[in-house]
This record gives structure tokens, sequence and C-alpha cells, in this order.
């Protein structure tokens, strides 16, 4: 069976400890998109693990993690993570395999990504590590992948130092390489999840461009770039959180106005510790945004949705969440693709009453207040979209379970 886990906002969702979680009952997991920019954050029994290139299930001794052939990978990234991994006892040697089909980011793939950033009149707010010159790159059939490191006519066109940082590096990595085709189909039994990275709100094809990741951030980078097919995928999942955040630049219709110290805005951010994993750059925060999460799940194709940080909402009298919006003095229900139009997207909000104690105990549904129930209830019949789990805490063990994902439907 196989289930793709993707994030259904702007990214920072809570895709790490989701697939984390459902690792358990998995054999594979494979992460089929993106670069050293995302970070997914795990607790476990305290411990705090950042995961910015491997896979989310690697903390499960008897689990085989797969970087696919989506991921823009840089060596010397990958390498420091799995050292850390391995200095809080994570014996990964022989369970991280890497799609020979994955690209490489180079040394001056970086200096670029820098450089292009400097010069546009309005930044995008990429975080400099190369992955969209990587993915550029790749677009123009100039890229280097795994199974190129020891082709002299695939690297003849590389700077010096680039050249240099192949041939440093290429004795670690092709050890770890692997047909990702052929290995799925040799395991096509096996419960695999495949875990996205960003959101689908950061997709270089529906997300909001040109404000987006240079990947593909959709469910459909699953069955592209997972080694599998569109056929193979057997459920969706989509993780959002109560609220709505994003990074860096772009629209963002229901961003908190006020960011002041105390603010309604301050408050979500220190209670759900909303700092980038791999930049510790704050995020901006804002209500729930169910105009942008009905189109995530309609353009993913995600049957269960699974709801995160609902416990950050915990001691509020009251809160809101947008249900259309009003541009240039029209109702719109539906989300634009125009910059513009969502720039000056004027969000319409519904109120919900606050249920005022901690559910961060809670272990099933029917342990919730009423008034969660109820503001959940309404996000499912305005999506018209299950919520199979819910988080109310960062740790593993405070997750419900409505629906187990590896139900066949």
């Amino acid at each position: 069976m196989n289930i793709v886990v993707i994030g259904a906002q702007w990214g920072d969702e809570g895709k790490g400890k989701i697939v984390d979680y459902l690792a358990a009952d998995s054999g594979i997991i494979v992460r089929f998109s993106g670069g050293a920019n995302a970070g997914h954050t795990i607790v476990l029994g305290g411990e705090r693990y950042a995961l910015h290139l491997v896979p989310s299930g690697i903390l499960y001794p008897d689990k085989t993690v797969i970087l696919g052939t989506g991921m823009v990978i840089d060596p010397e990234a990958l390498f420091n993570e799995l050292a850390g991994l391995e200095k809080k006892g994570i014996d990964w040697l022989g369970r991280v395999l890497i799609s020979d089909r994955a690209h490489i980011v180079l040394p001056s793939y970086r200096r670029i990504d820098k450089e292009l950033e400097q010069k546009r009149v309005r930044p995008i707010g990429t975080t400099g590590r190369g992955i969209g010159v990587a993915y550029s790159m790749k677009a123009c059939r100039d890229g280097v992948r795994l199974a190129d490191l020891d082709d002299p006519d695939r690297l003849v066109n590389l700077e010096a130092e680039d050249r240099a940082f192949v041939e440093a590096w290429k004795d670690r990595l092709t050890p770890m390489s692997i047909d990702l085709v052929s290995y799925l189909r040799a395991h096509r039994n096996a419960y695999t999840l495949f875990e996205g990275a960003q959101g689908a709100l950061l997709d270089i094809d529906t997300g909001s461009y040109p404000f987006v990741s240079s990947g593909m951030a959709c469910s459909a980078g699953a069955a592209a770039q997972g080694g599998i097919g569109p056929r193979k995928v057997d459920r969706v999942l989509g993780v959002f959180k109560a609220y709505t955040t994003r990074v860096g630049n772009g629209p963002f219709p229901t961003e908190f106005a006020d960011d002041s110290p105390g603010s309604l805005s301050s408050y979500i951010r220190e209670t759900g510790n909303e700092y980038g994993v791999t930049t510790g750059r704050p995020r901006r925060c804002g209500y729930l945004d169910l105009v942008a999460l009905r189109y995530a799940v309609a353009a993913n194709s995600i049957d269960r949705l699974v709801l995160t940080h609902l416990d950050v909402y915990d001691e509020l009298e009251e809160f809101e969440a947008c249900v259309a919006y009003r541009i240039r003095g029209k109702l719109v229900e539906d989300f634009p693709a125009a910059i513009r139009d969502l720039e000056g997207a004027e969000p319409v909000l519904r109120k919900f009453k606050g249920w005022k104690e901690s559910i961060a105990a809670c272990t099933a549904w029917d342990e919730l207040p009423r008034k969660a129930k109820d503001y959940v209830a309404f996000i499912e019949e305005y999506v018209e979209t299950p919520i199979s789990m819910i988080s109310v805490g960062s740790d593993r063990r405070q997750t419900m379970v409505r629906e187990s994902p590896w139900t066949r439907s």
C-alpha cells in the first residue's frame, strides 16, 4: 500500500511528525522532492530531531528511507545531517538510500542563488542554498545526477570547484545509490510512505507563483518523482495547521496585521514555536485560510486531512477562520491564480468560540471539548474532506487517529 503525505498550506504544517508517526506501520519511506531548504521536526521522548534531507522515518531502527528522484541533494549537508543523527544514537548505515536519478547541488549553485536573489527588485525569499538553481540546471539539462558521478562526459562543463566537489563526495554517495523504480517494484508489497517537502501552495505549478518552491510540492510529485507511477497511489493525506503560517515573501490573505509583542500573531508564533527549522526565521502567522485549503484539497486529490497544532488555540476566548475573500469589492470563494488578487484579498472571517482548556493529553476524539469538535466539524464540512488524524502536541504520542490511513477504502 502506498500513502502520500503532503503539506496542504505554505509548508511547516507538521508533515515530519505525521510521517514519523505513520512510519511505525510502514517499511519504506521515500522523500520525493525538495532539498536542504526543507525542515521537518520530530519530538521523541523529549528529544528534538531536525531533519532537512533525510526522510522522517529514520528514527525507527528497522525502516529503510530513500531520497527520491525529485530531490536535489547537497552531499555536504546530507552527511552533516547523518553525522548529527549518529551522535544521537541513530544507526543509519545501510538504511539511507538515494535514487540514482536525484540531482546534486553544487557549490556554484549556492553562489548563483544568492546573486539572483540580490538582483531581484522584488525578492522571493529564497534560503540561498542553491535549491532553485539546481532545479533550473535540471530543466536546462545541465544538472548532475548521482548516475553521472563517474561519467566524465557529463562533468566536462563543470567549473573546477564543482568538479572537485563531485570528486570529494562520489565515493560516499555511490554505495547509497539505487534504481528507485526497480527497488520499489521489488518491494511492491511493502507499506510505503511518500513524504513531500514544503506545501501544496508552494508547488511550482499549482502554488502562489512566483513565490513558490522550484520543485514539485504537490501529491502528483510522489508518482512522478517517487518511482511508482500515478495508478499505484492508494491514498493522499494533506497535513494542515489549525491556523496558517508562511515563511519568506509572497501573498498571505489571512496574515495578522499586528505582529507586535503581545499580539495574537506573537502569541501563536511563540505558543506554536513558529520558527523555521532550517533558517530560524520567524514565520508569518494568520488565521486558517479555508479557501486556500479547499483549493489544495481539490488540486491534489487529498482524500484525508490531518489537523495539527490544534492545541495552540487552547487559551483563546475566540478565534476566526477565512471562508471567502473580498477582492476589489467582489466576493470570491475560489483561490485565485493572480498574485495581485491574492495580495489585495480581504479575508471574510467566521468566528469560533475557544474551548479554554488544555487538550494536550487528549488521545481520542471523544476526549476533545465540544467547541474543539465543532471547529473540526466545520472544517470538514467546508472542504468536504474528512479529518482522519489530529495532533495536539509536538510529541509522537500526542496524536489521535480517527481512521487509520492504512485501512483500504
